[in-house]
């Protein structure tokens, strides 16, 4: 199945690495790259979609209210 996102190999590992580093760090575990991969990719289509979709409306939402800016300075 193709991903939501399109994320370059080299950065999907560097995003890997720092889940393995989560889960040592604030829980003593250590797991593997592909627990973490597998998580990464589980993040990626089930949760990322929703942060991308809050930060799509808040750019639409800016951008209106620097044209309504615009507009009331050419009136």
């Amino acid at each position: 199945m193709k991903s939501k996102f399109d994320i370059p190999e080299e950065k999907k590992e560097e995003m890997a690495e720092t889940i393995r580093g989560y889960f040592e760090t604030e829980r003593g575990e250590d797991i593997g790259n592909l627990a973490a991969i597998m998580l990464l990719d589980f993040i990626v289509e089930e949760i990322a979609p929703a942060f991308y979709n809050l930060g799509v409306e808040d750019s639409r939402i800016y951008i209106n209210e620097k044209l309504d800016d615009l507009y009331g300075i050419m009136k």
